[in-house]
């Protein structure tokens, strides 16, 4: 009686951000905008319809002793006589519905908190478009069962993620930050990609499950060889640090700051910057089938928190010492998942995600509080000076400019990846032409005006 009790709810959980997601892109596409309140309060419809099925299921596995419940849509794409397919399958067990609960719960608290933040904003309605992307991506993450399904979750949250940082389009720098932190989930992406086709071709499939000799999580241990667990691990690793700003790609959290305060607080202060931690908590059986995996873990997460605490110090802006404050604690969850403290680890995201939520959307009035606390005091409270300047000396001095340079982590990638990136194709856009004119006996890309004759370009023209 319970198991198709299960299966609906289920199916409500997910198919509500689905219809949300519809409904304001198909009203954007069709250029009828809806009223603010009318997508207000749709939102808190859809949040609730989501949350109120979870706790449904929730306590209906308390009371049975249930402790994996598996919603199945099928495989929806098969590649005949080869181990890839996308099957959708969608998992509630203790790890999905806590952070399934507390996404639904963030995002509510953000949206009602948005309503009135941006009321009258002339992109208010374009906001909750990208909302709506990100809470269906939120809960595809959470609930995915297999490696594919959660990878659509994931795609979700970083195109949302990419599009409100550069939400104030009509200024430039919104626009170069954005298509920055776009690139830099390009690169984890690709990682996550290679991760879900090496799994296929060692398991046969992308579920989680199939990673598993016994058990569910967190008992279970994973059925790959050390070796390859380690291999895998790795490249969910690189794609845990994109999409949670780990070193070396945390030049992409102060970036992310360009975008409104609500964006700030839910992406970069409360989920997104914990859905890398969630992955590597999904997969924890891989990271202890592999000593030195666990050690890579660890060693990731020290860094991050360092840095994170170092460079949260010396910013000047409160929404950027935040974020890195962020950093600072996701690093300390990696480092739990590294040691196999799995329960700590999820109960350490919760908490920092709420109390990131709270401090980011009371950040646009920390100079009121700062006068307030002042009048209350009646008296001026200290404020820093050339105080450093003098102070530091030596050893500290580097460490002091390496957090208000940011790690160098940005000139770092720019060295190390962007630009052999560009330079080798380069090579091989020289490598084209060069065979193309001999070929035709005639330069080649006579309609790139970049390369034309004065002349040429005007013909062409």
């Amino acid at each position: 009686m319970s198991e198709p009790v299960f299966q609906i709810m289920g199916t409500i959980v997910v198919a509500s951000p689905m219809a949300l997601v519809a409904i304001l892109g198909l009203s954007a596409l069709l250029s009828r905008p809806l009223s603010e309140r009318t997508v207000s309060r749709l939102t808190e419809t859809v949040v609730l319809s989501t949350l109120l099925p979870t706790l449904v299921i929730l306590v209906m596995m308390l009371a049975s002793g249930t402790r994996y419940v598996p919603v199945e849509w099928g495989d929806w794409m098969s590649i005949p006589d080869a181990p890839i397919h996308f099957h959708w399958k969608f998992v509630f067990d203790r790890l999905s519905i806590p952070f399934l609960i507390l996404s639904c719960v963030l995002c509510g608290v953000v949206g009602v908190f948005t309503r009135r933040y941006l009321h009258r904003e002339e992109g208010y309605q374009r906001f909750f478009l990208f909302y709506s992307l990100f809470f269906c991506g939120m809960v595809l993450s959470s609930v995915g069962g297999t490696i594919e399904s959660l990878f659509v979750g994931w795609e979700l949250v970083g195109l949302s993620s990419a599009l409100l940082v550069a939400y104030f389009h009509q200024r430039l720098n919104p626009v170069r930050n954005g298509q920055r932190v776009w690139s830099i989930y390009r690169l984890s992406d690709a990682a996550f990609l290679i991760a879900a086709i090496t799994m296929h071709h060692l398991t046969g499939e992308g579920d989680f499950g199939g990673l598993m000799v016994s058990g569910t999580w967190p008992e279970g241990t994973a059925a790959i060889h050390p070796n390859q667990a380690f291999l895998v691990g790795a490249l969910l690793l690189v794609a845990a640090a994109g999409k949670s700003a780990l070193p070396p790609f945390s030049g992409w959290l102060p970036r992310a700051m360009e975008g409104p305060t609500p964006s700030s607080a839910i992406f970069y202060g409360a989920l997104s910057v914990h859905l890398g931690v969630f992955l590597l908590l999904r997969v924890s059986p891989i990271i202890e089938a592999s000593v030195p995996l666990q050690v890579l873990v660890v060693a990731v997460g020290v860094l991050s928190a360092i840095a994170g605490a170092i460079m949260s110090r010396v910013q000047a802006d409160i929404k950027v010492s935040l974020a890195y404050a962020s950093l600072t604690q996701v690093g300390v969850i990696v480092m739990e998942i590294g040691l196999g403290l799995d329960y700590l680890a999820l109960i350490h995201i919760i908490g920092h995600a709420c109390l990131r939520t709270m401090q980011l959307l009371r950040a646009p009035t920390l100079l009121r509080d700062y006068d307030a606390m002042e009048n209350a005091l009646g008296m001026r409270l200290p404020v820093a000076t050339a105080f450093w300047d003098s102070y530091l000396s030596g050893s500290a001095r580097r460490i002091y400019s390496f957090g208000m340079s940011r790690g160098f982590m940005d000139a770092a990638l720019d060295s190390w990846i962007v630009r052999p990136f560009v330079l080798a194709f380069q090579s091989f856009d020289r490598m084209e032409r060069w065979t193309t004119d001999r070929l035709s006996k005639q330069p080649s890309r006579e309609s790139d005006e970049t390369d034309l004759h004065p002349e040429q370009t005007r013909r062409v023209a």
